[in-house]
């Protein structure tokens, strides 16, 4: 579960990326999280556990520090012993940031799930620290966390695994990599088994800058399919055999491109701002 804000309105931005974000060029989605985290005076922890290459980290480290962080570091969990060493739990209390990379989900939620390093997260993200993840990173974010599942249109009984994510949020579940890997019927298979939290499919090179008051604003060159299932009619998970179609009736659908909104209270959607019209010559 989400820690208790510290006082009312201090929660940190939650920043979900669907992966493969622009490393080269305009550097978009990373130079936002570098500037909410503190701009030139940004601390920033890299947790690198979902990847088992042993570049990630200094990788992104480099990186950082290059769009103006005064300090990046490489905490690299590779066990749950690791969760233990002071140095790096002091480093993360002291960061301003905190950026997970992609990988695989499930090697974050065996390897901090339960640790004082998940609980650390919790608590800074209550105090005000933005804490994003990218990819497997961006999946863990949440209280429920889709580990893998089926790709395809249309959701499925058993089309999805579950298990517990990191618990920054219990109001949404994430998937990533979302057009380019025809995920929705996995996350529509996800969502028929809880109507309250809203699906967020990302694509690759987006972000949603989740803020602590609720507020949603869309960064980033792809979409964000919103599954608001909060009206849902009928779900037929309950009645279906394994494999067999899912029906849903009354799920409201919002895709939503760079400069779009939403507020997770009232679950409305907002369009971008319209460029100034050009005066007929």
């Amino acid at each position: 579960m989400p820690s208790p804000e510290t006082s009312p309105g201090s929660r940190g931005a939650i920043v979900p990326i669907g992966g493969a974000e622009d490393k080269l060029h305009d550097r978009r989605i990373l130079q936002r999280f570098v500037d909410i985290a503190g701009g030139d005076d940004a601390r920033i922890a890299i947790i690198p556990t979902a990847s088992e290459l042993s570049s990630t980290g200094p990788k992104y480290a480099k990186l950082f520090k290059k769009l103006g962080a005064a300090q990046a570091d490489d905490l690299d969990f590779r066990d749950r012993t690791d969760c233990e060493r002071e140095d790096w739990l002091a480093t993360l209390a002291a960061a301003t940031g905190v950026f997970l990379t992609g990988g695989n989900q499930l090697r974050l939620s065996t390897i901090l799930g339960g640790t004082k390093v998940a609980s650390l997260l919790r608590k800074r993200n209550a105090a005000g620290v933005p804490i994003a993840g990218t990819s497997a990173g961006a999946a863990f974010l949440s209280e429920h966390m889709i580990a893998y599942g089926a790709s395809g249109a249309t959701p499925h009984a058993g089309a999805v695994s579950m298990a517990p994510g990191l618990g920054l949020t219990n109001r949404v579940i994430i998937d990533q990599h979302f057009r380019q890997r025809d995920r929705i019927g996995r996350l529509l298979t996800a969502l028929a088994y809880n109507p309250f939290i809203i699906g967020f499919g990302l694509d690759e090179d987006t972000a949603a800058f989740i803020q602590g008051n609720g507020a949603v604003e869309i960064v980033g060159a792809g979409a964000i399919t919103i599954l608001d299932v909060s009206n849902l009619d009928f779900s037929g998970i309950a009645d279906v055999k394994e494999g067999a179609p899912v029906p849903l009736v009354g799920v409201k659908l919002h895709v939503l491109t760079d400069g779009c909104g939403f507020h997770m209270d009232r679950r409305v959607a907002t369009a971008p701002p319209m460029p100034a019209r050009i005066a007929d010559e």
